[in-house]
């Protein structure tokens, strides 16, 4: 281990926090410009009513990005956001190979830490801890 970098542990949390939800935020922005759209590709492939699918779906990529961002709620977030890897990862990407489900399956992992772990200590979760305990 390399000791003098242990003040700097929970900047580790921050980038993976940041890295992640932008990238979850930045996916699911346009399955909310184009519900409809996203909605019948959701339904052909089984999630129906597809429109419901897409919306709840973009919005949990949106708005539970950006809370990852701030590191707001993470753990609640992340496991939601565990939730829906495993759902893509047994029905979507059932059949691919490592290959084709390789991101997946390092978000997924990302996505657990965070559930036990939870945000670190430059989030809004130890802020609000702070103050409220």
């Amino acid at each position: 281990m390399i000791q003098f970098l242990f003040p700097f542990a929970d900047w580790g949390f921050v980038i993976l926090r940041v890295a992640l939800g932008l990238l979850l935020l930045r996916h699911g922005a346009p399955k909310l410009k184009d519900v409809k759209g996203t909605g019948q590709w959701m339904a052909s492939v089984g999630f129906k009513p597809g429109v419901f699918w897409a919306a709840l779906v973009g919005a949990l990529e949106v708005f539970g990005g950006l809370a990852l961002v701030l590191g707001f709620f993470t753990q609640i977030i992340s496991g939601l956001f565990a939730i829906q890897f495993i759902v893509i990862l047994l029905t979507l990407k059932r059949k691919a190979g490592l290959k084709d489900k390789e991101y997946d399956v390092l978000i997924l992992a990302v996505l657990l830490f965070f559930v036990v772990a939870g945000g670190g200590g430059l989030s809004l979760d130890e802020y609000f801890t702070i103050i409220f305990y």
